[in-house]
């Protein structure tokens, strides 16, 4: 990146990214609980894309709702800002709503995330699933690895830890395809947290001791993966990720995007790279963020925004005149 663009990161897009985040997650709470997720997503889509185009940058979806043909906006290759062609060229992941079956039925954790790199920072990864695992810093490199089984990842850890596997905490989605992971580690002895969506959240708590989450384990998407890995990035662990193909179509579409290793084994720094900032705010209460509350005149939101070149964590606290 050029000094400039750098420059530019510092002075606008850091703090900025908050309010990107602010507007999908204010959108998206006027639907919690209503059963609607579409709806809800289309709130948060609409309000993020919105506030993308008023920041100044050249930037593109790397990581979004779905290509061109899916998706009318916010899709995998769009253009966004207001300075198109002779702003700093950012590449974007975005969720505006992760978790949006949490949102339509006012669960735990539902976010607005949000990530931006340098162009070529992040991996064009399809809408595919991902095998994953993934610790908090602290720990030797390369103490996980997807080619040994849960059992050895799990005693690796402990090991390293100092203390027995049953002590660990393990975070799964709770899916019908993790049912002999979840047998397997019941087996070792460790902790398990199920959570029913949210795996960006689900990765990060291992970085944050608060959470009693150590490990995280499992398949969930890949754009997720790639967005969870821009945030251990600026704070801290290690991540390992494998995309999962179910038939030729899905492995066409990686093709498309440049992928031509389909079996590689991804570390963190190849799924983001470079000077990566990631944002997120709560829209329901969670164990990262506090969701949006709405109160006589106003609204107040919790966000966290991340560098991963200064390793600096910012706490926003947004109060916002609803008159």
């Amino acid at each position: 990146m050029t000094a400039a663009a750098s420059q530019v990161l510092d002075r606008v897009l850091v703090l900025e990214m908050v309010r990107v985040t602010e507007a999908a997650a204010i959108a998206a709470s006027t639907l919690v609980g209503r059963g609607d997720e579409k709806a809800a997503d289309a709130a948060a889509v609409e309000a993020m894309r919105e506030a993308l185009n008023s920041l100044y940058m050249d930037g593109t979806v790397v990581i979004g709702e779905g290509e061109r043909d899916e998706a009318p906006m916010l899709f995998i290759g769009e253009k966004v800002g207001s300075a198109i062609g002779k702003g700093p060229k950012i590449d974007i992941a975005l969720d505006p709503l992760e978790g949006t079956t949490i949102c339509a039925t006012a669960g735990p954790n539902s976010l607005a995330v949000l990530a931006i790199a340098e162009e070529g920072g992040l991996l064009n990864a399809p809408d595919v699933y991902m095998d994953k695992i993934a610790v908090g810093p602290g720990y030797p490199e390369g103490i996980i690895d997807l080619d040994k089984t849960p059992t050895e990842n799990i005693n690796a850890v402990a090991a390293a830890k100092g203390v027995p596997a049953r002590d660990l905490i393990v975070c799964v989605l709770d899916r019908p395809r993790h049912e002999a992971l979840i047998a397997e580690l019941r087996q070792v002895g460790c902790g398990i947290m199920l959570i029913g969506d949210g795996d960006v959240a689900g990765v990060i708590a291992t970085s944050d001791p608060e959470t009693t989450v150590d490990v995280y384990m499992g398949s969930g998407g890949a754009p997720e993966g790639v967005l969870a890995c821009a945030a251990l990035r600026c704070v801290g662990g290690q991540f390992k990720g494998r995309l999962l193909f179910r038939n030729d179509d899905e492995r066409g579409r990686a093709a498309k995007w440049g992928i031509t290793d389909l079996d590689k084994q991804y570390d963190l720094s190849e799924l983001a790279k470079g000077d990566c900032i990631f944002a997120a705010t709560g829209v329901t209460d969670g164990s990262l963020l506090a969701g949006v509350k709405r109160k006589k005149g106003k609204m107040t939101t919790e966000s966290v925004v991340m560098r991963a070149s200064s390793g600096t964590v910012r706490w926003v606290k947004g109060e916002h005149r609803t008159d």
